[in-house]
């Protein structure tokens, strides 16, 4: 899959940790924790936003978060000011950001620390791409750039459709559970306002999808999201269930709430109940 409209690297490599924008780098783009201290902070004087001009505006966000991405090795492409703009402005506050509904069944503690949590989520539809690239840092990137001008005016009603948490991402593993498939899908919850009537992505690669009502056992965990603390995850989840009537299969989900430079990052792993 071509790059060039989403996560392209400069050059280097680094390994899977670094070298790459990742999803909670992007995510934090509708984070305004570290955006107006750090947007603000460029530039001569304070700058009041109901004054500046918007195309000043969107300029100063691209080059704040193309700045992010060099350091990643990673371009941040012209065309995404306008959706960064968006989320920056239209998601101002965690409170505009709406959850992904589920029902809490139960938990499993262990001095005092939350295991696992088993829940249930109602059929719901999702907008979802599925991404080949070399690491799962770079899918993950190119794979939400697309979601993101989906959310921002690029569908088939012209309009900003808001901003759902988690963002999730479905990967594979092999029997061993020691490497991750090279294909992830990346996936955004339509907002409750667009379940009924899902406007269409102007985007190919983009596909909505009905998933079913399903039960899903899941861990937190506060680390950055890679291969390697994937996989990790995915082995502390799989031995805290130790449950044979859960038939696990190869495939799990990253679910990601908060950026990286919180002070304390939520991420999740979601493991399927296979009756």
């Amino acid at each position: 899959m071509d790059t060039s409209a989403g996560c392209r690297l400069n050059g280097g490599g680094g390994d899977s940790g670094s070298g790459m924008i990742t999803l909670e780098d992007l995510e934090s783009f509708t984070d305004d924790q570290d955006l107006d201290s750090a947007c603000h902070s460029q530039g001569s004087g304070s700058l009041e936003e109901d004054t500046e001009p918007i195309e000043e505006e969107r300029g100063r966000l691209l080059h704040y978060w193309q700045d992010i991405g060099r350091v990643h090795q990673v371009d941040v492409p012209t065309d995404m000011a306008v959706p960064i703009h968006q989320l920056t402005t239209n998601n101002n506050s965690s409170t505009a950001r709406e959850k992904v509904p589920f029902t809490l069944i139960t938990q499993k503690k262990k001095c005092g620390e939350i295991l696992y949590e088993k829940r249930h989520y109602e059929k719901a539809k999702w907008a979802c791409i599925r991404v080949h690239e070399e690491k799962y840092e770079q899918s993950t990137c190119l794979g939400f750039m697309k979601l993101m001008r989906y959310i921002c005016e690029q569908n088939s009603t012209g309009s900003y459709l808001g901003m759902t948490v988690p963002i999730v991402t479905v990967v594979r593993t092999e029997q061993s559970r020691s490497l991750l498939s090279r294909e992830v899908m990346v996936a955004y919850h339509l907002p409750a306002q667009h379940q009924d009537h899902p406007p269409q992505p102007n985007d190919t690669d983009i596909v909505i999808q009905e998933w079913p009502a399903s039960i899903i056992y899941t861990r937190s965990f506060s680390s950055v999201t890679n291969e390697d603390s994937i996989l990790n995850q995915i082995s502390l989840l799989v031995e805290v269930l130790d449950m044979p009537q859960i038939h696990l299969e190869d495939s799990f989900i990253v679910a990601g709430y908060t950026n990286p430079a919180a002070p304390v990052r939520r991420n999740e792993i979601w493991v399927l109940h296979r009756l």
